[in-house]
Formats: structure tokens, sequence, C-alpha cells
């Protein structure tokens, strides 16, 4: 029998360094530095556990965060090749359902190497893969309220991370006083989230995506954003005092009035200020967060 047509070829292997691309190796640090926290306030030697250490920042960066950006662009793709026409899979760079299965192979890997750690790294790592997808895919897809989108990246990006680093050193359930730390300041975290959505409010109300810029306009949302940054850290150096750890408390209170003074000029125009406020008020509220796992960890004269 003859064959007609144009033999149709497969679809090409993507380029290494365009996977690497999708799965955007700048957003690592943030989940890593919180499991960094964790790590601190387990309290545990690190010199007694590298293989576990190595094995959470895996999980944390490349893993984790690397497969919810995959999973991220897939979903999006299609308003990528409007807005961001040369990112990896709308430029044709990863082609076919590469992307997907990107994001499927590097869901499988990250349970695995989750299950080597223990339960309670396996379930932290299960429930971040869980929001990862359900952020982005159908039905789901969290990202478009305002409320729902921020609060899935809060919890996995400073949550669950810190989470993992503190479990995966302990091997077992982390201490009661570390799950209230890591539990407001992943509430906090909700305002970090917040404040990236003011690049793009013209493009998430066309798109139909309720980001509370959107819903509440710019101004009403960076207050909202501000208060819900401060008042956990608030009831962390309250909880500090409490479990006399008078100087990290101490230390804490200074970082978060370093934030409430640079928040001012925040508020007088959110949209301009919004990446220097990130520069700034955000990294005094990562290093409230280190100083806090230090005081958690028992480091002497904290």
């Amino acid at each position: 029998m003859a064959i007609t047509g144009t033999t149709r070829l497969a679809t090409p292997l993507p380029a290494p360094r365009d996977v690497l691309e999708l799965l955007k190796p700048v957003t690592w640090f943030p989940p890593i530095w919180a499991f960094m926290c964790g790590v601190v306030s387990s309290g545990v030697p690190i010199a007694s556990r590298w293989p576990f250490l190595i094995a959470g920042i895996a999980l944390t960066g490349p893993l984790v965060c690397g497969t919810s950006q995959a999973v991220n662009d897939w979903y999006d793709r299609h308003v990528d090749a409007i807005n961001e026409p040369g990112r990896p899979i709308p430029s044709g760079r990863i082609a076919g359902h590469w992307g997907l299965w990107i994001a499927l192979i590097g869901t499988a890997l990250s349970l695995l190497v989750a299950w080597t750690t223990g339960p309670w790294v396996l379930g932290a790592t299960a429930l971040g893969l869980i929001c990862a997808w359900g952020y982005s895919a159908p039905p789901f897809r969290f990202k478009v309220s305002g409320i729902w989108g921020p609060a899935v990246v809060a919890l996995t990006y400073e949550g669950l991370t810190w989470f993992t680093g503190a479990s995966v050193m302990a091997g077992a359930l982390p201490a009661t006083r570390v799950l209230i730390a890591l539990a407001l300041y992943s509430f906090g975290a909700h305002g970090i989230m917040t404040l990236n959505d003011f690049k793009a409010v013209e493009g998430d109300r066309a798109t139909g995506l309720r980001s509370l810029p959107v819903v509440l306009g710019v101004g009403p949302a960076a207050r909202v954003a501000c208060v819900v940054m401060a008042l956990p850290q608030i009831a962390v150096v309250a909880l500090l005092v409490q479990w006399d750890h008078r100087l990290v408390a101490g230390i804490v209170g200074l970082l978060l009035l370093g934030q409430i003074v640079l928040m001012r000029r925040l508020l007088s125009d959110p949209r301009a200020h919004t990446p220097w406020y990130n520069a700034t008020g955000t990294t005094l509220y990562v290093f409230g967060m280190l100083a806090t796992a230090f005081g958690l960890g028992g480091v002497s004269g904290l």
C-alpha cells in the first residue's frame, strides 16, 4: 500500500536549558530560605543529617517548586502565547505535551524523594503538590481568587517548606512552638503574595482573575496586605517574649518596625513602590523568620 501525505515527525525532546528555564530557578530561593528556617528551628546539628538536608533542599527547590512552575506554565500556555510568547512552551522550544510531561515527571520524582525522608516530609510534599496543581489546573484554579491564590502560594512557599526543613532534620513532627511560628509567618506571607499582584492588574482584570487589587482596588488592597503582613509578626513577638526568647523578640520587633516605616512609602504609590518594598520590607520579613528560627532552635542567647 502506498503511503500518501507527509510523514509526521515525532515531537523533539526539549533542550536542557529550556527545561531549566521552564522550572524558573530564580523562584526556588524563597522556599529554600523557609526550608533553612525549618532546619535551624529544629535545633538538630546539620552534621548528623547531611543526606536528609540535601534531599530537603532538592525537594523544596528544583522538585516541588520547579514542578509548580511547569504546571503553571502548561495551564497558562494560551495566555502566555499572547502576553509572553517567548516562554519555552508558547515559543515551541518545549513542544507538544512535553510541558505536561515535565510537570508529571517532577511530581513523581518529588514523591519518590520525599518517601525516602520519612512520613511527615512525604505528607507535606504531597500537600504541596496538590496545592501546586490546584493553583493552576482546572477545576480548582485557585489563582483566580484573590483570597485562595495567595493563600495557597504562602502555605507552600513558607509554611510547608519550613515544616519540611524541621521534619527532615528531626525525623519527626516538629515541636508545637515551631508549628505555631511557621503558621503565623505563612499567614503573613499572604500579604507578600498580594503585593505581587499589583504588577498585573489590567491583565488580571481582562482575563477574569479576581486578585485583591482587582476586587478592592490597588490602594485598599495594599493596606490589607500591610495589615496581613504586620499582625502575625506582632503575635510572633508576643509569643517569643512568653517563651522567654526576649532577645530574639526584640530583633523581630525592630525588623517589624522597619517594615512599618517602609510601608508608609509603599502605600503612597503601591504599584510604583512594590518592587522597592519587595527588596527592602520583604527582606526584613524573611530575616525575622530566620531570627525566630534561631530562637526556637535553642541558639545560645536567643
